[in-house]
């Protein structure tokens, strides 16, 4: 398509004129319906469809624009400017280098509108996984191998010596389980001078430290460094020979780093440095204020429940027998496998999928829905599986699994794992020498007397909370994976200060007020916090949507990161802010500004009018708010200040 040709033809062909809307006389103009008329009259374009499609592909290649720069090209009696017919003398004073022109709406910023009081957490119901078919995986894995690195681990979160306090007396507090929740719960007590005994069977710290963010965040550094190296010609930088990957040492550099960390959640500093009473064995409930732990009964005031969660295991014939991974035992691999077979489209499977593809294995995604990253828009979850595929990241989508085969040759370091599954009524076969299960979490609730302590359960949705998270048992609460959706490590951190409040100092903060942002770390990243179109259609809730595109960011081209956007969803008539996605680089980084915006009640026009450095990728924020506050300078508005001028002129 010759688009000079078309767009002199086009201009030979409609009425270009001075045209008047409102109080504001645009030269030189024409009228969208009338070139879509011309299109179909001359030939150039089949149907509407067609004619509107063509219009775009001229408005792209700079033909043309809107006379404002609002809207795509439409059939609709909008106003468009051929490129020769742009007055040449000067345009309107940009914002930086953003484009987006002044408006007196960036010199002030707007009041922010009352709050209606409803919860700005997403709906997670039929998204997180609750099927009662899926089965609980072992809770306690073991640690390997017992390098100094992980013995280091083990004295620190769980001594093999450790002799427990007397237990007498009644305690404010007893935490069941030293995960994050557990762990803040016990030490926010303490601090505030409870007297609290916090037990847990198996690792202080829980699945973060242990299994989880701390572990996983290592091995997506390392591999992030092998991917820009391995693809440095991008930036003109080339090196001599070749670039491997040293998996063992990627491990061990994790296990050192967690090791490190890991004195922050240890027995010892709980028990010496915080004053708390620490018991290493399994707890259980013995009536609704009285718990069991290594042959000592313990009796409290008040108590939480912090048990965590553990992967879930589908119902596919021949899995259990397999010899399969989860996040639990993936971090004790010391080779890298070659074929890597992950079942499942959340955060965890998403993230090592990525990492172990970077490393060099060879990864299939399979999964029995139709995307990956469930609880995303589709549009961010889409932009994540391309850059996943780049990488080499092979998916099959809308499987029946059927069952799985494994095999162990003597003298080979993995086994061979075969999952055959259904597509479409087609048998497929799918191998590998590891299969990693990231098909959801499951509450941990049994083995503990929940019954006999009067609380309420589920083995499928977890300990029945109210929105003070306390259970059936008035005296005790729950935190965290093992009553709530919402599996996130700060949201069991600010489940327990919460819990803290209202069981001992007579608080009644409600969980739904909680403001709750997540990230998921692949490349580019996820990040969201508030509500998503869903939930605002859901609650029959009026908003309009602003986008700013990272390839649109000055900061993000130059570093060849252009993936993603920043989608910010506002209550219409408002500027009030419902919900934001950022997908890109440091997405988890910058939802933080969204989430302080909505917390604090800052509007999406004076995000816009907040300075941000020059050039970074957090622009893409202000920007998202130049795109609000240039819908509020209406054709009214902008009339009288160009009759303002013109007077001023004269």
């Amino acid at each position: 398509m010759d688009i000079e040709a078309l767009a002199q033809r086009l201009r030979n062909g409609v009425e270009v004129k001075d045209r008047k809307y409102h109080l504001t006389t645009y030269p030189k103009v024409f009228i969208g319906t009338d070139a879509v008329s011309f299109m179909l009259g001359d030939g150039t374009a089949s149907s509407i469809e067609d004619a509107v499609d063509i219009g775009n592909i001229m408005m792209e290649a700079g033909a043309f624009q809107h006379v404002t720069k609002d809207h795509a090209f439409k059939n609709e009696p909008l106003f468009y400017r051929f490129a020769a017919d742009e007055p040449d003398h000067g345009k309107k004073a940009a914002l930086g280098d953003t484009g987006t022109a002044v408006s007196w709406r960036h010199l002030t910023q707007s009041l922010f509108p009352a709050g209606d009081g409803d919860t700005m957490q997403t709906d997670l119901s039929g998204i997180v996984n609750r099927d009662a078919s899926f089965e609980a995986t072992e809770l306690a894995v073991g640690v390997s191998p017992l390098d100094e690195y992980n013995t280091t681990l083990l004295d620190n979160v769980h001594p093999p010596a450790w002799i427990d306090p007397p237990g007498d007396g009644t305690y404010n507090l007893v935490v069941l389980g030293a995960g994050s929740g557990g762990l803040v719960s016990a030490a926010g007590a303490a601090g505030v001078g409870a007297k609290v005994a916090i037990i847990e069977s198996h690792l202080m710290g829980g699945d973060c430290l242990n299994v989880g963010c701390v572990p996983s965040k290592a091995l997506i550094k390392a591999a992030t460094v092998a991917h820009t190296v391995n693809n440095c010609q991008e930036y003109g930088i080339s090196i001599e020979g070749t670039v491997k990957v040293d998996f063992g040492k990627v491990m061990e550099r994790m296990r050192r780093l967690r090791a490190g960390i890991s004195h922050h959640d240890s027995a010892e500093r709980f028990a010496t440095e915080l004053g708390i009473d620490v018991f290493i064995g399994r707890g259980t409930f013995t009536g609704p204020n009285t718990i069991a732990v290594n042959g000592k009964t313990l009796t409290f005031r008040k108590a939480v429940v912090a048990s965590g969660g553990c992967a879930s295991l589908p119902p596919i014939t021949g899995l259990k027998e397999a010899p399969y991974l989860t996040n639990a035992s993936i971090f004790n691999l010391t080779a890298l496998p070659p074929r890597l077979l992950v079942l499942g489209g959340g955060p965890i499977g998403m993230e090592l999928a990525q990492a172990m593809a970077r490393f060099g294995a060879q990864v299939t995604v399979v999964l029995r829905g139709s995307k990956i990253m469930p609880k995303e828009d589709s549009d961010a979850a889409d932009i994540v599986a391309a850059a996943m595929e780049r990488d080499g990241v092979k998916f099959h989508y809308n499987l029946k699994f059927v069952r799985v085969e494994h095999t162990q040759a003597d003298g080979e370091a993995f086994p061979t794992i075969r999952m055959i599954a259904e597509d479409k009524g087609t048998e497929v076969v799918f191998e590998a020498e590891a299969l990693l299960v990231a098909a959801g979490r499951r509450p941990n609730v049994t083995n503990m007397g929940l019954e006999d302590a009067g609380i309420k359960f589920s083995p499928t949705d977890g300990i029945v909370v109210s929105d003070t998270l306390q259970t059936t048992n008035k005296a005790i609460y729950a935190v965290g994976d093992c009553c709530t959706k919402y599996q996130f490590t700060h949201v069991s951190d600010f489940m327990a200060r919460l819990a803290i409040r209202n069981a001992l100092f007579f608080g009644n903060g409600k969980f739904s007020n909680l403001l709750i942002p997540w990230a998921t770390y692949t490349e580019p990243e996820v990040a969201h916090v508030g509500l998503y179109p869903r939930d605002l259609e859901a609650k029959g809730v009026g908003y309009q949507t602003f986008t700013r595109y990272f390839k649109d960011v000055d900061r993000a081209i130059l570093e060849g990161e252009t993936e993603g956007f920043v989608k910010v969803h506002v209550k219409e008539g408002t500027d009030k802010i419902l919900g934001a996605t950022i997908v890109g680089p440091n997405a988890g980084d910058m939802i933080s500004e969204m989430s302080v915006a909505i917390q604090h009640k800052v509007g999406l026009a004076s995000l816009g009018a907040v300075i941000h450095p020059y050039p970074t990728k957090a622009e893409a924020v202000r920007q998202a708010g130049d795109l609000y506050n240039k819908t509020r300078l209406t054709p009214m508005v902008k009339g009288l200040l160009s009759n303002l001028l013109k007077f001023q002129r004269a």
